[in-house]
């Protein structure tokens, strides 16, 4: 594990019950990993590097209960990676169908 360095911060107390509200629904095992994730996700989306294009997906919560199982059959590591193989498998229909109808 990387060095790590410990801050304090004061959080709202309806921030503080939507974090332990995730760890009581196993989403996270401590709010401090619910936190770290946040930040993590907070610094990828603002230091991405400039080759890499950052796009948005809202999705429907059933899509979402989708996703999640596929990470929990061990079909993806995270929701992210299903998204990413998702994207993968619909370009490379496009692509299929676009070669097809141009010969």
């Amino acid at each position: 594990m990387s060095e790590t360095e410990r801050i304090t911060i004061r959080i709202p107390s309806d921030k503080v019950s939507a974090l332990e509200s995730l760890v009581k629904d196993g989403k996270y095992t401590t709010i401090s990993d619910a936190i770290r994730a946040a930040i993590d996700s907070f610094v990828d989306a603002h230091f991405a590097p400039d080759h890499i294009e950052r796009v948005t997906v809202e999705l429907p919560k059933g899509n979402v209960v989708e996703l999640e199982c596929l990470v929990k059959d061990g079909d993806s590591i995270s929701i992210d990676d299903a998204i990413r193989n998702a994207v993968r498998e619909y370009t490379r229909k496009r692509i299929t169908r676009a070669m097809e109808e141009m010969h």
